[in-house]
């Protein structure tokens, strides 16, 4: 019976999210169409216009989403890392935070886009496309090209917020952990990381909602993403007044949206943490 009741929490929970996601969007685009009447836009075209306003904003809170959970558990992975006495752990991890912190994101976004598959090709064309697999190329397209930067972007900055907060925890509690026989694995994984996810959520919401707003760079790379939406109707409209104004707008209600969801995790986090 236990099993049962937990499905039905998870299914409601998951068609729950689903409705939401579609409520909110169907919103949205209802709100940008009225925007575009009342701007003078030609009426024909609004509903379009609206429309890709929406498909914009919905790609770039996808890739935000699925970014951010990469980039957390890269983040967590290389800042257990780095305080790992392992020169083989910590070397490696110490270069990535390095690497990635000094370039800008930019150059990320375009070396993922037509570097990567260059370097990767002459591996993956000698033993996945033999198996059935597509090319490189087609895999790493603009999409997930973006992914893979915008996460490993995060990631890095992540791994130096939960580093912080790792060090945050007394090391008395380490030592006492240790005295009853834990060992650090077991230290780390049942006394520490728990109490640093605590301290950390707030600077890991402030990069969250970081990511949102430069998710927009992929642009650079064709990804039809809500600046990309915003470019096109300009290009048709010539008037990127009030097309900014929207997609500013658009941007300002997601990390809205967002920020008041992580909000309401950082406090599920600290109430679990009072009791």
């Amino acid at each position: 019976m236990r099993y049962l009741r937990t499905v039905a929490i998870v299914v409601a929970v998951v068609v729950g999210l689903v409705v939401l996601w579609f409520s909110f969007f169907f919103l949205l685009a209802e709100a940008v169409r009225i925007y575009f009447t009342l701007t003078n836009f030609t009426p024909s075209k609004v509903a379009f216009y609206a429309d890709s306003i929406r498909r914009g904003a919905e790609v770039t809170l996808k890739l935000t989403v699925i970014s951010s959970v990469a980039g957390l558990i890269l983040g967590l992975a290389a800042g257990i890392s780095k305080l790992s006495k392992n020169p083989l752990f910590r070397y490696p991890a110490a270069f990535y935070v390095w690497l990635i912190r000094g370039t800008p994101l930019l150059v990320q976004i375009l070396f993922a886009y037509n570097g990567l598959p260059y370097l990767l090709d002459p591996v993956w064309s000698r033993l996945m496309e033999p198996l059935g697999f597509p090319s490189i190329q087609e895999l790493l397209k603009d999409y997930w090209a973006a992914f893979i930067a915008l996460a490993f972007n995060v990631g890095a900055y992540n791994a130096e917020v939960i580093r912080a907060g790792i060090l945050a925890i007394p090391k008395g509690q380490w030592e006492a952990a240790q005295s009853l026989g834990l060992s650090q694995s077991q230290v780390m994984r049942y006394i520490v990381v728990p109490q640093a996810l605590r301290i950390v959520i707030p600077p890991l919401v402030n990069n969250v909602v970081a990511l949102l707003k430069d998710s927009s760079l992929a642009y650079t790379i064709g990804l039809f993403e809500l600046v990309m939406a915003g470019q096109r109707i300009i290009s048709a409209t010539f008037r990127p007044v009030p097309v900014y104004l929207a997609v500013a707008g658009v941007y300002l209600l997601l990390t809205t949206v967002l920020t008041f969801f992580t909000n309401w995790l950082e406090r599920r986090f600290q109430s679990l943490g009072a009791r």
